[in-house]
């Protein structure tokens, strides 16, 4: 099927939903059904909305329609010696480039590079309204009116049906080398914070059970001396550069592992100091693991974590990844403070004045 046509079908299936009230759940891979509040209604898929439509490796822009599976948009990328600088995991086979805008999710390298909001350049969506919008641009000047195609990532679909985006890339790095380092987090993140400063090229960190695990990517050169540094204060033992892999795309034991039979949820806390906040928390170092530079932890525990995060400025996200069902309920994101509550739900009201695109997966309330 031709795209315009497909476009078509969506919105004509927008339009029926409009008019008889029925709400549609946004379909593409399926992959991260887990992800949010439980959405019922009609199924609207953007499967097969699929392609890369314009690709100029010298521009370091590809925009691509929202079905496009994340395993050919990369592969396409890579055969340019260009990536995806916000290192989105892929959680199935069948995860799509659409899914990953929508859910706004980033992986290891986003403290080096930026979170998948910072590459977006512009979106085209139909809206609750059932009217085709683009927004944004293919390039980063791109500043006639407000920045709405930064609003659909991690929107989850309650804003609009995403067609197509255009996404700014990056080189592959010349050089890449990953290596483990044993030891405790605190020192772990002392020194991570000293390397920073010192400007060591550090593309991703992770600490589990008591070992650092670090990637180092830039020129030979500025890798070699980086090691060097390293090596100056801890023996490192170097590693294969799939470990990555595993935990971008959540495959890593930590997180497929049956924590011993244990009833508890997947967390994701986010905060400045969540290493410090988190490391004394009551939590075997199994249950436990940090990313972003101790900035951001995955934790399995039975305890709500909204409570400390909005104490501390911090974020957290019942991420249920690994349980059968999803959770009923609002309880699956941080509680949003009342100003913000009420700016979200003018937004709705502007992008889905009937409340049909995906009601309540982010908020009940929205």
């Amino acid at each position: 099927m031709k795209s315009k046509d497909l476009d078509q079908d969506l919105i004509d299936q927008v339009n029926s939903a409009i008019a008889h009230k029925t709400p549609l759940v946004i379909v593409g891979g399926n992959s991260k059904t887990f992800y949010g509040n439980r959405v019922t209604g009609e199924i609207i898929s953007t499967a097969g909305h699929t392609g890369i439509t314009e690709y100029q490796p010298s521009e370091l822009v590809v925009t691509v329609r929202s079905g496009t599976l994340l395993s050919e948009l990369e592969a396409e990328l890579k055969a340019n010696k260009q990536m995806l600088a916000f290192e989105p995991p892929q959680h199935s086979e069948k995860t799509t480039i659409g899914g990953i805008i929508a859910c706004g999710m980033s992986g290891p390298r986003r403290m080096a590079t930026g979170s998948a909001r910072d590459f977006i350049l512009g979106t085209t969506i139909i809206n609750g309204k059932a009217e085709k919008c683009r927004f944004g641009g293919q390039v980063m000047k791109n500043v006639a009116g407000y920045d709405a195609a930064r609003l659909m990532v991690a929107a989850q679909g309650t804003l609009g049906v995403l067609l197509d985006i255009s996404i700014k890339v990056l080189p592959i790095p010349e050089s890449s080398i990953s290596i483990k380092v044993e030891t405790e987090l605190q020192p772990a993140i002392k020194s991570l914070r000293q390397w920073l400063r010192q400007g060591l090229p550090i593309s991703a960190s992770c600490h589990y059970q008591d070992n650092l695990y670090l990637r180092l990517s830039s020129t030979p050169s500025a890798v070699k001396q980086s090691l060097t540094v390293i090596k100056n204060q801890y023996s490192s033992e170097q590693m294969d550069e799939s470990f990555w892999s595993g935990i971008k795309n959540q495959t890593h034991e930590f997180f497929t592992g049956n924590n011993d039979g244990q009833q508890t949820d997947l967390w994701r806390f986010s905060h400045n100091d969540a290493a410090k906040l988190l490391a004394h928390s009551g939590g075997a170092p199994s249950d436990q693991l940090f990313e972003w530079h101790g900035t951001l932890c995955w934790t399995r525990t039975g305890k709500e974590q909204h409570t400390l995060a909005e104490q501390h400025q911090g974020n957290a996200t019942r991420y249920t990844l690994h349980q059968a069902e999803p959770k009923a309920g609002n309880d699956i994101f941080q509680p949003l403070q009342p100003g913000l509550l009420k700016i979200h739900q003018r937004l709705k009201q502007a992008f889905d004045p009937d409340n049909i695109l995906n009601p309540g997966r982010l908020y009940t309330t929205l």
